[in-house]
Order: C-alpha cells, then sequence, then structure tokens
C-alpha cells in the first residue's frame, strides 16, 4: 500500500468515527443542541475542527449522514421493486418501500441510533429538505410512490399528501422507539415483526375512507421512507 491509499483509508476511517459520534449525539440530544467541537470529542479527537475539515459546512456532515446508508436500501429496494408484477397490490407496494428500512436497522450493532437520529432531523425546518431529497432521488422509489398513488386513484393528492406526511412522522417515531427499548432490552430485536407491522398500519390510513373533504394538512409532503 503506497502512502496515498494509506492516507485516503485513515481518512475514511477518521470520517466514519465521526458519523458515528455526530449520529449518537444528535439521536439522543437533537441536531442544534450538539456543537462540532462536541462531536469531535466524542469520537475521540483533540482536533475541534476534525468535522470542519473533513465534511466542511454543517449541512454537509448532515448530507453525509442521511446518505451514509442508502446506497445499500436502495439496492435492497431495487431487489423487491423486481419481484412485483404489474397488478401489485398496495401492501406489495408498501413492502417494497419499509422493508429494506427496518431490514436496514436490524443490520445494525445495538445500540444503534439511525432511526432515532432520523426522528432527530426530520423535527428541525432547516434539514428537512435534506431528508426529503435523499430519500425521493431513487429512481426505483419515485415509481412506487407513483404506483402507491395509482392504488389510492380515489383519493385526492390533497388527502394523499397529508397522509403520507403523517406516515412520515409515524414509521420513523415508531422505528426510534422501537430502537431505544432494544437499546434498553425491554424488547428483543423483530425488526421484521416491526416491518410487516408498519405495512399494514400504512396501508391502512393511505386506504381509510375520506369522511370530510378539506384543506387539512395540505402541504406537498410525499410519501419517503428512508
Amino acid at each position: 500500500m503506497n502512502e496515498a491509499q494509506h492516507m485516503g483509508q485513515h481518512g475514511e476511517h477518521a470520517r466514519s468515527v465521526l458519523l458515528d459520534a455526530a449520529e449518537e449525539l444528535f439521536a439522543l440530544h437533537g441536531i442544534d443542541a450538539v456543537s462540532n467541537r462536541r462531536i469531535a470529542e466524542h469520537a475521540g479527537t483533540a482536533n475541534h475542527s476534525a468535522v470542519a475539515y473533513h465534511f466542511g459546512g454543517r449541512e454537509d456532515l448532515l448530507r453525509a449522514l442521511v446518505t451514509r446508508h442508502v446506497d445499500e436500501t436502495n439496492r435492497r429496494r431495487s431487489e423487491l421493486a423486481e419481484t412485483l408484477g404489474a397488478d401489485a397490490s398496495l401492501t406489495d407496494l408498501l413492502a417494497c418501500l419499509i422493508l429494506p428500512w427496518t431490514e436496514h436497522l436490524a443490520s445494525l450493532p445495538v445500540p444503534s441510533w439511525r432511526a432515532r437520529f432520523l426522528s432527530q432531523i426530520r423535527a428541525v425546518p432547516s434539514v428537512h429538505g435534506i431528508l426529503a431529497r435523499t430519500a425521493t432521488a431513487s429512481p426505483v422509489t419515485e415509481d412506487l410512490i407513483r404506483r402507491v398513488q395509482g392504488t389510492l386513484g380515489g383519493t385526492s393528492n390533497t388527502v394523499l399528501h397529508g397522509r403520507s406526511w403523517i406516515l412520515g412522522n409515524m414509521v420513523l417515531g415508531v422505528c426510534g422507539e422501537y430502537e431505544a427499548r432494544v437499546q434498553d432490552g425491554v424488547e428483543k430485536a423483530n425488526w421484521a415483526g416491526v416491518g410487516y407491522f408498519l405495512i399494514d398500519s400504512c396501508a391502512g390510513m393511505l386506504s381509510a375512507p375520506v369522511t370530510h373533504p378539506g384543506d387539512f394538512l395540505t402541504q406537498p409532503s410525499p410519501l419517503y421512507l428512508l
């Protein structure tokens, strides 16, 4: 291994350690409550400018955190989507969106912080767009969302957008709480069970009858599940 390769591996390791430290601190304390200096200290480095050196600005750090596992999730989502027929049901389509996410959470060591971190970042308006753009950047995900909407042709886009906003909060919130319960030993991890429970819950909400059409929750929030 030459010196350049060694330096490259060292840099990647340093970035990974900083990302792990940031994800944990953000998950536990929130995005705005954690400074770059605190992240560096938690990562065990004496260089308090390590975050700026490796990532640049704060938004770049958050983007790196959001996207760090997306490729693996998207690959699994593509595998599942390839098994679908043209007349796939709502639950089959939702399975392709949700199961890669819960499978990823199952693959992480305990304790993990991923779901709780994403719950925190979703609650910060200034960085919410990073999460939304990242989650819908995959052509496979975009196609699955369109197909989900196609199975709900009798429901207006206004209602679907509002329900999708609720579902995004619900999925991340449930997974975040479950992640904490697994860490505390209250639950024995069964992420497959969580995934199928969420599929049924999301299908029920999306397909529920509209008893009072109105303008509640009209913001255009896409259905996205990381």
